[in-house]
């Protein structure tokens, strides 16, 4: 037995890393396990000193899914809100997220993978949607994920046949973004969260939800939509920052500050005024 924490958490230059650490069971996630995974989403959601976010695995697994030789008490209706909310908190985090995934995504933990905004992985990974072999049905959000990245006619083939496909055939059909040697990703990984993290980081988070709800859209609801996040992001210091950094032939360093803030330090309000804010 070892105490070491089957989630670890580590923080470095802006990226935090959720490290899935179970491998002796090729990272499979109990019930419990689900809990601090939620917990730890909300927590970088909330943290404004974290600006990526990589989830990955020990042990070179990524993560087998959902550990089902563990029994737990209770209604399953109970447990799926659980994986409902480790789902919508991955979706609706600010920040950009990656799965590093080494050796096998498989069912939820695949759609762990997918739920993040990049996906890399070496030769050696392989995935399945392998639910219907357990007799179950997809979860973590698998049914609205895989429609939207590979169309119907391929999600259902990955879904009913349960079928293992290698990483090159994951990026066939556009669910990894990029197949790495092995020897290569940590160093990828790292040099990818780190340009994220440099971004603007308010800016980068409307962009993302724009994305991401803009698929269920019309046109003229994207549109709007772009034109109240312009104008939250014009309200930032890093619009005039992008500008300045491109004047001075320099890069420009974002902090996703509001501008008002800027203001109101070297703004002194009269005590009088200031009593009826």
């Amino acid at each position: 037995m070892t105490d070491e924490p089957d989630l670890l958490v580590g923080d470095h230059d802006g990226v935090r890393t959720l490290t899935l650490n179970r491998p002796r069971r090729k990272n499979a996630v109990t019930w419990d396990m689900w809990a601090r995974l939620r917990d730890a989403l909300i927590a970088a959601g909330d943290d404004r000193e974290v600006r990526a976010l990589v989830i990955t695995g020990a042990g070179g697994a990524f993560c087998s899914g959902a550990d089902v030789s563990v029994l737990t008490a209770g209604h399953p209706a109970r447990k799926m809100r659980l994986l409902t909310q480790v789902a919508l908190q991955l979706h609706e985090l600010p920040m950009p997220s990656i799965a590093k995934v080494n050796g096998v995504a498989v069912g939820a933990g695949w759609n762990l993978a997918l739920g993040c905004d990049f996906v890399v992985a070496t030769p050696e990974s392989t995935f399945a949607q392998i639910f219907a072999r357990r007799g179950l049905s997809l979860d973590l959000g698998g049914s609205w994920l895989l429609p939207r990245l590979v169309g119907l006619q391929q999600a259902k083939r990955l879904a009913l046949l349960a079928e293992t496909i290698d990483a090159n055939q994951a990026r066939e059909l556009n669910l990894v973004t990029r197949v790495v040697p092995g020897a290569e990703i940590d160093n990828y990984v790292t040099e990818l969260a780190t340009r994220l993290a440099s971004g603007p980081p308010v800016a980068l988070a409307q962009t993302k939800a724009l994305l991401n709800e803009g698929a269920s859209g019309s046109l003229r609801d994207a549109l709007a939509a772009e034109a109240r996040a312009q104008g939250v992001n014009f309200a930032t210091v890093d619009a005039p920052e992008a500008f300045s950094a491109f004047t001075q032939k320099r890069e420009p360093r974002f902090t996703g500050g509001w501008a008002l803030d800027d203001l109101a330090s070297t703004t002194q309000i009269p005590e009088q005024e200031s009593t009826h804010a």
